[in-house]
């Protein structure tokens, strides 16, 4: 597994898709569909994470 990245990435849109500029100059380019889709499993990962860190840090106190 890579090392996580603590910024968040720019998007933009450009000729009918949406494009994420990745980390090291690496750049993504999807669908609007894709996007809204992955959007979508990112903002659920990025929560379930959140309530995973909030569980391990409340039961170690």
């Amino acid at each position: 597994m890579t090392r996580p990245h603590a910024q968040p990435r720019d998007v933009f849109h450009e000729n009918g898709e949406v494009i994420i500029d990745g980390p090291d100059g690496e750049i993504i380019a999807m669908t609007p569909e894709a996007a809204l889709r992955t959007a979508g499993r990112l903002d659920e990962a990025a929560l379930d994470e959140l309530i995973a860190r909030a569980q391990r840090s409340s039961t170690s106190n």
